[in-house]
This record gives C-alpha cells, structure tokens and sequence, in this order.
C-alpha cells in the first residue's frame, strides 16, 4: 500500500489542489448528457477530504480562506465544464456567469466549513448536506435563479433511477447525491493514516442500489392514466441570430414565418388533432403584439381561420406582446417609457387560440437573469442597456404570479400548462400549473442560441424529470433544438433532429390525477432552509463560546 501511486497522491503537497480539480472533473463527469451518473456519488469525497486535510495539516496560516479558495476552484471547473455553451451568447456574459454561480455555491460550503469548526463532526458532516439543500432551494425563487446544476438534475439521462421523484422532486435526488457522498467520504477519510476497510462500504453501496431497485420497481408496475390526446408539435428552424428578427442578414418577414408555421402544422393535423404547439416567439412583429388589440391583427385572425379549418384543433403558440399602461408609471416594477407615448410592459408570453376565437394569455414569469430579467428591477433598472443578447427579446420582461393554465373550449378535460423554455427547469415552478388543472404540459422553447452543444441536450432531459414529479405527458415544441412528446414515465417517445423543419404528432395521455410531490412541493428544500438557519445559528453560538473560553485562557498566560 505505501508504494502505491495513490499513497504518494495523498500524501503528496499538492493534495489540496488535485482534490479541487478531482471534484470539478467527476462531477462534470457525471452530468447529463453523459450517462455517467455514477460519477455524482463520488464526486464531493476530494472536497470534504481536501477541507479535512487542510484544517488537520497546521501548515496553513488561514485554514478558512485556503478552503474557500480551493473550493471556488473545484465550483468553477465544474460549472465551466458543463455550462460552457452559455458563451455562445456572449462571451463576457458566459464567463460572468460560470464565475458568479461558482462563487454562489462556495456559500454553502463556507457554511459547512465554520459549523464543522464550532459544532463537531457529526453535526458538521450532516450541516453539509443541509447546507447545500438549502442553497438549492434558495437559487429556486430568487432574481438571480440559475438552478441549471441542481444535483437532481444529474439523473435526467438515467431517469430510470429517480422514478421515486413523484414523491420527493428533484431535490430528494440532491439529497441521494449528498448523503452517500459524506458516507463514502466517513470511510475513507483516515486513510493513509489507516487502511480503508472496504467491508466499512456497504452502507452507501446500499444507499446507492437501493432508489435504484424501487425506481426500477415503480417503473414495472406504472401505468400510464389519462384520457387519449392527439397533440402536433412544429419546429420550424428559425435562425434566431440571422433569419428570425427584423434587422439581421437573412430576415424572413414575419408573415412568412408565420406560414411556415401554419404549411408545417397542416401537414399532420388530422380530424382528432385537440391542440397543435409552436414554440417560444414564434409569433412577432416590429410594432409588436399590444394585448388590447390582439383581435384587431391581421396575422391574429389569420390564426383564427387556420383554426377554424380544424373542427376539433386549437393552438398554443409563443408571441411577444405588450401590455400599455397609459400615464401609470407605478403600474409594474418592469414598467417600460416611450417619451410621446406611455408606460408599457413587455412580455414573453404564450398564447391560446381556441375552437370560438377567444384568446387566452399567460406571461413567461422564471426569467432568464441577465438576458430577460434584472435582478430586483427596482433597484437595478440603470443597468437595463447591459442586458445580454440571446438572439431573442433583449431587457427586463414583465411576469405574472399565477400559473395560468389553457383549457380546450370543446372538453376541459384536455387542459395544458403553457412552460416557457426556462421555467421547465423549476419542478415546483412546474408542478403550480398541474394543481391549477392542467392535465398535459407544452414546453415551448427557442434552444437555437445554444447552437450544436450539451446545454439543449440537457434541456430537452430536465424535462423528462418534470414529467415523472407529475406524471404528465410533454408535448415540445422548440424553434431551434429538439422537439417531441415524454410519456408519463419520462420516456422520450418521439423527437426530431437537431437543425432541421419537421413536425410531429402523437396521441398522448392526459392525466388529471395529482402525485404527492404535485400536491406537497418542495417539502424538502423548505425543511432545509429552516434546518439551515438553526444549524448556522447553532455554529455561531458555538463560536461565541469557544471565543469566551479562550478569554480566560490568554489572560492567565498574560500573567505568567
């Protein structure tokens, strides 16, 4: 054992630094779209081993900040590797990002650091994982949201493993992760000083098997419910960066886009057809879509017809429009000003068309920070001109509080939820529609700024994950990136390619019973944040302890 190449590592000076790197490499390694999942289970043992090392070695005069340096390394190598294709926006914007979400996720783990101190071992290690719940839950609902590597997340391409979120969310799949994480870490945290018992694994070898049998378990014997839907989805392949908007090299005029979308949608609607999907924008002109004159468009009732030539179809499509506020410039924190004209807002909405020509309207409300939204737009509205440009609508959207949800005019029963692009990454967020009624769920998107890389890939797996925590069909329709249905197991049933027009139809379920994690939530983010603070109040009370203690101590040596 002494000989071996893995007692000189551990043994060597630079542990510190290869455990750092170790950890960004095998939690990249284990990230969608590889199907290496395994790799997240081991994948925080360097760094809880480097902080132990650190604070047991003496030769660091500052043992916290050495740990926090460190730890931001290994937290940027891991979001740099497997969000990357966020530069394809902007470069600036993409390298902002990877460094400002890293230096988020280095909070928890600061946490973990000083509790440990204070607190001991025990309480420590289990603060860890606490900590890092509450971190996630946090990164859900705040302005600045990026819960892109929630480590739920991690099991989209082997959701065969997490059939168990119906009951827990993708947050009981962070936990999972964390746990056997810190078991695996126990074992062989003594090593090289003792020999590693191998015996001492089956705990969390257990703890792996054992959600993986019951998920498999689950799987075999689920039946999919709901009443038969036949929903056509459309990709039309708009370059957003060069045909899609007025003023770019290759615009296609809007009115053409738009007869893309109705020649590619009647090439599968058939006479049992309820709804057909287009994607994210895809409906838009230069003076915009201003929601108190919708009906009076001439591309409006345009729509009105094509939906009218289909008895049984009604349509949900994305648009941008607007909403004008008059001389009210108190009347949304997103509030908009045209010298000469008004207040407004500006929306990236949904829209839906059904069989008697009424309209329905829901406004995208998990906005993209930094590209669609300023965080707290109060406060920051000077740095609107700073705004990244996604290929698509650029500055501060306004939102909605409700989720709101399209019923079909004909049968209620077929009711979908209208997901915008970002917002299938939220289980919670997701699961709002479903107890509103929805009993199917549309993702609309536009993935053509993420050009050929992982980040629409992950996507397009996310969504399976949504479709297990509520057990409803996806339809999805994407501009650029890859459309298709998800059954309620979360199986991809049928996609497109990367790149290309075509359009798809299936008959899907549309299920209206509701799951325990639809009806409770994120039960385990919310008990984490309170466990959270109490731990953290806890470790500072310990450190006013300790400090008091010491007191004593340095004023009889003062003495002597």
């Amino acid at each position: 054992m002494n000989s071996s190449l893995l007692y000189r590592v551990v043994n060597s000076p630079y542990i510190v630094p290869f455990s750092a790197l170790l950890t960004g490499l095998l939690l990249w390694l284990g990230w969608p779209t590889k199907p290496l999942a395994f790799f997240l289970f081991v994948g925080f043992v360097p760094l809880l081993y480097m902080e132990k090392a650190i604070v047991e070695s003496g030769k660091h005069k500052s043992p916290g900040f050495t740990f926090f340096k460190w730890s931001y390394v290994a937290m940027v190598l891991w979001n740099a590797f497997t969000t990357w294709w966020v530069s394809h926006s902007t470069l600036p914007g993409g390298i902002a990002a990877v460094l400002f979400n890293a230096a988020l996720m280095c909070i928890p783990l600061m946490a973990f650091y000083f509790t440990r101190k204070y607190l001991g071992n025990t309480i420590g290690y289990i603060s860890f994982i606490v900590y890092w719940i509450a971190f996630e839950q946090f990164h859900l609902n705040w302005d600045l949201s990026w819960p892109w590597l929630t480590l739920g997340n991690g099991f989209a391409t082997l959701n065969t493993w997490v059939q168990w979120y119906e009951y827990t969310g993708f947050l009981g799949g962070s936990v999972w992760v964390l746990l056997v994480n810190v078991l695996i870490f126990l074992v062989i945290k003594n090593y090289p000083q003792e020999r590693v018992e191998l015996k001492r694994l089956w705990l969390p070898l257990v703890l792996i098997v054992a959600p993986i049998v019951i998920s498999f378990g689950i799987l075999a014997t689920y039946e999919e419910k709901g009443t038969p839907t036949e929903v056509v989805v459309v990709q039309p392949n708009i370059d957003p960066y060069r045909e899609k908007f007025s003023g770019h090299e290759n615009f296609i005029p809007y009115e053409e886009q738009q007869q893309r979308l109705i020649n590619l949608s009647e090439q599968k609607i058939t006479k049992n057809t309820k709804f057909v999907v287009w994607p994210e924008t895809a409906l838009r002109q230069d003076q915009g879509y201003w929601e108190e004159q919708l009906h009076n468009y001439r591309s409006i009732q345009e729509l009105k017809d094509f939906v009218n030539r289909h008895p049984q179809t009604e349509l949900v499509t994305g648009l941008d429009s607007y909403t004008f506020y008059g001389d009210n410039k108190d009347a949304s924190p997103t509030i908009r000003h045209l010298e000469g004209f008004g207040y407004y807002d500006s929306f990236n909405s949904g829209m839906h068309i059904n069989r008697n020509g009424e309209i329905d309207i829901y406004h995208k409300s998990k906005l993209v920070p930094g590209v669609e939204k300023l965080p707290y737009p109060e406060v920051f509205k000077f740095l609107g001109p700073l705004a990244i440009d996604l290929g698509g609508t650029v500055g501060s959207q306004g939102s909605q509080d409700t989720r709101d949800v399209f019923y079909h005019a004909l049968d209620s029963t077929f009711s979908a939820a209208p997901v915008i692009c970002y917002e299938s990454i939220y289980g919670e967020y997701v699961s709002e529609y479903v107890k509103n009624g929805a009993s199917l769920i549309f993702v609309i998107t536009n993935d053509g700024w993420w050009s050929d890389s992982p980040g629409y890939k992950q996507h397009l797996q996310y969504a399976t994950l949504r479709a297990i925590e509520t057990r409803r069909s996806i339809a999805r329709s994407a501009n650029t990136g890859i459309s298709g249905f998800i059954n309620q197991k979360g199986e991809i049933t049928d996609r497109s390619e990367w790149w290309v027009q075509d359009v798809l139809s299936q008959t899907i379920l549309a299920n209206t019973e509701l799951t325990f994690y639809t009806r409770h939530g994120e039960y385990i983010g919310h008990s984490s944040l309170w466990l959270a603070l109490l731990l953290f109040a806890g470790a500072i009370v310990g450190a006013v302890i300790n400090r008091n203690k010491q007191k004593p101590e340095a004023k009889v040596a003062s003495r002597v």
